[in-house]
Parts: C-alpha cells; structure tokens; sequence
C-alpha cells in the first residue's frame, strides 16, 4: 500500500469519471485539442484509457468517435466555462466518489487516478488533488465526494445565479482537499510546445516500448495486463534458437493460442512458458548436431 493508496479509498469499479472536453483551445489556435495525436493516440483516448475502472465515465463535450465507451453530455450554454461543464458532467453520474479530468493529460495512467481516489480516504477530505512541479493544485486532475462537489455545486448557483463564467478556484475554495504531487501526470498539453514535448517523451527508450504497448491495446480494443518481459525472452530465444522470423512468428502464434484457451494474464503467461520450453529444447538439440552429438550419442 503507497503513501496514498489508503483503506478508506475507493477501489475500481467504485467511482465515476467526469472528463472535461470541450474547451476553445485557444493558444492551440482553436485545434480540436481532445483529438490531437501523442503517441499514435488521440489525448481523449489516453485519458480515457487511465480512468478505464470508472463505472461510468462521462464526457463534456460534442460526442465523437472513443476507444472506450462513454456517456455524452454538454453545458447550457455551450462554452460556459469548467464550473458549468463539470455540474453538467456530475448530473450523469451516480456514484459517491468522482474522478474529474481535463481531455489533455499525455501522461496520466491508472496508478495515479488510483492514487487520487487513495487520497479520499486520508482525514476523510471531500477531494484529493493532483499538484505540479511548482506545487499548484491542479483541480481537474483530481478525485472528489461526489456530495461535497454538489453541495459546493448548488452554493455557488445560488450566490451568482448561475455557473456561467466562474473559475474554478470558487468551486475548489470551500473543499477539504489533500494534495498529491505528481509532476509527471499533470504535465498537461495547452500549447504546440507541449505537444511537441510530450511526443519526444514518449520516444524515450525507458518509454517507448510501454507506450507502444498501450497504444497496440487501445487501436485493438483489447484490455489485458502481460508480463512483457516474458514475451521479449521469449522472441529473443526463438530467433537466436530458431532463426530471427521465429520471434514475430512465435509471439502471434502465442497469443492466439493464448485467445483460443480464455485470453485471460493466466493464458497468456502458460502459453509463453510452452513455447519458451519449445525455444529451449530446439536451442538444445541444435547445440549437440553442431557439438557432433548424433542419435547414438550416449
């Protein structure tokens, strides 16, 4: 259990996701910024991918096409600003703990919004809010009590006769909050330089191979936790024991093997140890042809 994966947190399944995705971008000169390209990934879908244990996730903006299934909603009016878009959003769900995102976090994953909702159970706070590098709180990468959100919801209707316009500091102001720092997951992208960085990021080498991973899974609609340092000993021994188009070969043949026996980790993994068996034994057997070992050998 981490810092912030605590008891009285809600787990997967347990909360509801609120992404906000309908703003001007206006210093991406007004580019469909939800839709813009990391990784071979649209930034809606990497955000969608990393709130994928949500019951339900709703998303505040005109619908369009998503590698995950989601509820469509917008603000009245259109373009009213995050206070008026995320009660819209709100009113979609159900559960007692939301999880509320902007559309352009590159590097959000599952453990941080696990993270997040661990927050809620530290001194009971109504939200747990992600900060940056220069320690901001960052209120759209954040986990709340769906109650204090609504409550702070309805007072500031009520004092300002409305939603429209108003920053969401107003909201924030009157919550419990915790922090939780992470200056990675709150890099967001608002302008064609972050663009530009997060994609030479990700081009990393301790990055690129994960990142690929990910993005294979969502373009196939497939959701499936591998031990990929299995796999690649595995290709690795079929080409050097084998021949070189064994690897690409081998690792398909495993996982459709793998699909054919119920597709699940557990399938996966006897599939790679059959076959990682199979490398080893013709490694073997070729080792003692070229150490002149024959059929009398003995």
């Amino acid at each position: 259990m981490t810092e912030y994966e605590t008891p009285g947190g809600p787990g997967a399944g347990e909360y509801d996701a609120v992404v906000l995705a309908g703003g001007a971008a206006r210093r991406l000169d007004g580019a469909d910024k939800p839709g813009v390209r990391v990784g071979g990934r649209a930034l809606l879908d990497r955000v969608l991918a990393a709130c994928s244990g949500a019951a339900t996730t709703v998303v505040v903006a005109d619908p369009r096409p998503t590698a995950r299934p989601v509820v469509w909603t917008r603000e009245d009016p259109s373009g009213a600003g995050p206070v008026a878009a995320l009660d819209a959003g709100l009113r979609r769900t159900t559960a007692a703990h939301v999880v509320v995102l902007s559309a352009d976090l590159p590097f959000l994953e599952t453990a941080t919004v696990r993270r997040l909702l661990g927050g809620l159970g530290e001194r009971g706070a109504e939200g747990a809010v992600l900060t940056d590098t220069d320690g901001r709180d960052q209120p759209l990468v954040a986990a709340y009590r769906s109650a204090a959100l609504r409550r702070e919801l309805a007072r500031l209707a009520r004092a300002h006769a409305g939603l429209t316009g108003l920053p969401l500091r107003h909201l924030v102001a009157g919550l419990d909050l915790t922090r939780v720092p992470d200056p990675v997951a709150s890099f967001d992208c608002d302008t064609w330089d972050d663009i530009a960085a997060a994609r030479s990021r990700i081009r990393e080498h301790g990055h690129v191979l994960d990142e690929w991973i990910s993005a294979v899974k969502d373009e196939l609609g497939i959701d499936l936790d591998v031990d990929t340092a299995a796999l690649l000993d595995l290709a690795r021994d079929a080409a050097h024991g084998v021949a070189r188009p064994a690897a690409p070969l081998t690792t398909f043949l495993v996982g459709y093997a793998a699909a054919q026996t119920g597709g699940g980790p557990e399938e996966v993994a006897e599939a790679v140890r059959k076959a990682a068996a199979l490398a080893l034994r013709w490694a073997e057997e070729a080792a003692g042809d070229a150490a002149g070992a024959g059929p009398d050998a003995g």
